[in-house]
């Protein structure tokens, strides 16, 4: 199958997802998960409709937007993989979107670049709803006080919460860490209003969309159903 296929494919996913509890299609996007993949299919993806894209690391997506940017109208990037204090200054020049911020000091730098640069960008604050070590984001009692520190930083438009669940074949621990997501969300509705209306949740992948949508996921990430599985002896580099 082709990438546009298959975007196609993932699409008819989500929308029998949303029918099946009840949503409506419409409130539910994709973003295609481009990361190790080469302009080529990006490329595909574009022809069939979609703009915004998701990659971990800043470098391949600065080198993919230089490439392809000028010819490809609209095109914008979302930066989903943590980000270090010293690629700030990348991420402020070309990105659209920024998923998993749970660093004041990396808000601080990327609003004092996005200033110098007369941009803004949107955030997501990542919550580690699965309390697992190895994992970024911030832990959900924390995020209150998170989100209040965001009111400094003029140039960060703050929209929601991202997360990745746990990778387990049960779909009650999944589930359990999308409910947590979304009780944090409540919690800063309720508190942190100022901030944000924090009505975006980036939540669900590959394995685990139908689960995430069925408990509130405006947004399900979507790598290796579009784009095929992650080859190391394929992976694309600039």
């Amino acid at each position: 199958m082709s990438v546009a296929d298959n975007v196609a494919a993932v699409r008819t996913r989500i929308d029998d997802a949303c029918r099946a509890c009840g949503r409506d299609p419409s409130d539910v996007s994709l973003l295609p998960v481009s990361k190790t993949k080469p302009p080529s299919m990006v490329d595909e993806a574009y022809r069939a409709g979609y703009r915004l894209f998701g990659e971990n690391k800043v470098q391949d997506a600065l080198a993919k937007s230089e490439l392809m940017d000028a010819d490809h109208p609209g095109l914008e990037w979302s930066i989903i993989g943590g980000l270090q204090t010293n690629k700030a200054k990348y991420v402020a020049r070309f990105a659209t979107e920024f998923q998993a911020l749970d660093s004041l000091k990396v808000a601080h730098e990327l609003d004092k670049r996005l200033q110098q640069e007369g941009r803004q960008l949107r955030v997501l604050v990542q919550v580690n709803s699965s309390a697992e070590p190895q994992k970024s984001g911030i832990a959900p009692e924390e995020a209150v006080e998170f989100a209040r520190e965001l009111t400094a930083f003029d140039s960060l438009d703050v929209r929601g919460l991202m997360t990745v669940a746990l990778n387990t074949p049960d779909p009650k621990a999944v589930a359990d860490c999308f409910d947590i997501v979304v009780a944090t969300q409540e919690k800063l509705r309720q508190d942190v209003s100022n901030v944000s209306d924090w009505s975006e949740l980036s939540m669900g992948m590959s394995g685990d969309l139908e689960i995430a949508i069925a408990h509130g996921s405006t947004q399900v990430r979507i790598g290796t159903d579009i784009f095929g599985p992650r080859d190391p002896a394929q992976i694309w580099r600039p």
